[in-house]
């Protein structure tokens, strides 16, 4: 069939039952279009409902309205070519839970300044390189063993190494970008199984923070552009790419993948972003790209 609707769920409540998928595919019906059997990929997490139609946007549109306020993400694609061979993948509020920035600004003492110049940030309303610029100058004189402590804190959001270990195993290339710092980049780099992972480098000198950022600074343009190199090197079209992100940073290289999620987003970017998740964890992208809950993997890439 042409496109393929996948309804998914937070694994930690198996919200989906098959009332629920038969509603949707009612929905389908009504919007014109030929439904499919229901494919379950894991029973209460998600499902693919395959169809037939010419009208997309609508059916998606008809679904949503049907399924209310439930708590449930959805995507419509086409049923060609959904499994990825590239993932470029956001790191802070992405992979990890935290914002490092705010979290070095908390140690600082200047956490509530700090914080809300990222927020305006991510959500689009400053300049990302300016923003980074005047966050890292409030950090000047912190000595290295402060950010040391702080990567030892950082937390995996859930499904991160299962997102990477799956890609990985069916032969994907697998890259973290962060317009955060290589101190935190590597580190999550390694406890994931992302083959590489591009960041900003802070100027340090005699052990201490210089307040200030190594140039080129990795911002919206420069995420842009890793996932076009990347794609370039490894002999791929963007259509081969899967994208993932939370903030106005991310925007440019979530328009440009092939699937392009904004993962938990700010509000901004889920309202731009063609396929978002609002609910599920990280594997909610492997179900995206048809992967089954059998196929995941749990241990570290290679």
């Amino acid at each position: 069939m042409q496109y393929v609707l996948t309804v998914i769920g937070d694994p930690s409540s198996r919200p989906l039952n098959a009332a629920i998928i038969e509603a949707a595919r009612g929905a389908v019906r009504e919007s014109r279009s030929l439904p499919g059997e229901a494919d379950w990929l894991a029973e209460g997490i998600a499902c693919d409902v395959p169809f037939d139609g010419d009208e997309p946007t609508i059916t998606q549109a008809l679904v949503r309205e049907t399924l209310g306020p439930a708590p449930l993400d959805l995507a419509i694609q086409p049923a060609a070519g959904r499994r990825k061979r590239l993932l470029l993948a956001d790191m802070e509020s992405t992979i990890i839970a935290q914002e490092m920035l705010d979290e070095l600004a908390g140690v600082a003492g200047i956490g509530p300044q700090v914080e809300d110049i990222t927020a305006r940030a991510m959500e689009g309303n400053l300049n990302f390189e300016s923003a980074l610029r005047e966050r890292v100058g409030l950090l000047t004189g912190m000595t290295e063993d402060v950010l040391k402590s702080a990567a030892e804190r950082m937390t995996l959001n859930p499904g991160a190494r299962t997102l990477v270990a799956t890609m990985h195993a069916a032969g994907a290339y697998c890259a973290l970008v962060s317009g955060g710092f290589t101190v935190f980049t590597k580190r999550i780099r390694a406890a994931c199984g992302f083959s590489e992972d591009r960041a900003n480098r802070l100027e340090i000198e005699n052990g201490r923070v210089t307040g200030r950022v190594l140039e080129p600074i990795l911002g919206r343009e420069a995420k842009l552009k890793t996932l076009r190199d990347l794609t370039k090197s490894l002999g791929l079209s963007l259509g081969d790419s899967c994208a993932v992100g939370d903030g106005a940073n991310d925007l440019a290289m979530l328009g440009a993948a092939g699937l392009g999620v904004a993962y938990h987003g700010k509000p901004k970017v889920r309202a731009a972003a063609r396929y978002r998740i609002d609910h599920g964890d990280l594997t909610a992208l492997l179900y995206l790209q048809g992967y089954r809950r059998s196929e995941f993997r749990e241990d570290l890439a290679a």
